[in-house]
């Protein structure tokens, strides 16, 4: 067997050294705000995923609603993002509290490109802002701010390779755990079947 801790890379130049440097287009592409292509990714996109860090640790989290959930400032150069109803753990809110860094990737269902924002965001409970994301009558808990620090897109090749959206319109693979599967492995004599059938009919009454 190979002995991989020998293979470990431990320099950018090293890391560099294997790839071929991205071409001026590429490497010319982030911009420092949303321009109107990317205002319209945005608005196009259902779900974005999520990331920050802490001295806790890191935390990556799916936020989804219908399309244009997430507002563009005028100028480009801020993202408002409602959090929705979720499990309460809030490990990424309470990451931002601590460290306001923040990383976005925008999905759009069949498309492979993706949208990507990096900036610095802070939780703003502010009434009027909350207002402007009435769904069902129900506000969300608190508005995340993001100033906006660079975007860019992300060419395609991920989900090419992956074939994500054809592997999706399939339903839902053989053998991939459920959530009742999970919960069943850390309780055991939990019934999977069972909660996955109570869950399924709650979540539509759980989503605001």
């Amino acid at each position: 067997m190979t002995d991989i801790e020998s293979s470990i890379v431990t320099s950018i130049d090293g890391l560099q050294a294997l790839y071929v440097q991205p071409n001026e287009r590429v490497a010319k592409k982030p911009l420092d705000h949303v321009n109107e292509v990317g205002r319209a990714f945005i608005a196009a996109s259902p779900f974005l995923v999520l990331a920050t860090g802490s001295r806790q640790g890191l935390d990556c989290s799916p936020k989804g609603d219908q399309p244009g959930f997430v507002q563009v400032a005028e100028d480009g150069r801020t993202l408002f993002i409602p959090d929705r109803r979720g499990n309460n753990r809030i490990d990424g809110l309470k990451n931002l509290i601590e460290d306001p860094r923040i990383a976005l990737i925008f999905f759009v269902p069949g498309v492979n490109e993706t949208y990507r924002v990096n900036g610095r965001a802070q939780i703003s409970q502010d009434a009027d802002l909350k207002r402007r994301f009435v769904v069902n009558g129900k506000e969300p808990a608190t508005v995340m701010v993001v100033t906006v620090k660079e975007t860019f897109q992300h060419c395609a090749k991920a989900l090419v390779r992956s074939d994500l959206w054809k592997t999706g319109s399939r339903g839902r693979p053989q053998g991939v755990p459920t959530i009742g599967d999970f919960v069943a492995a850390r309780n055991p004599g939990t019934d999977s079947a069972a909660f996955n059938e109570t869950y399924n009919e709650r979540i539509p009454r759980e989503l605001y």
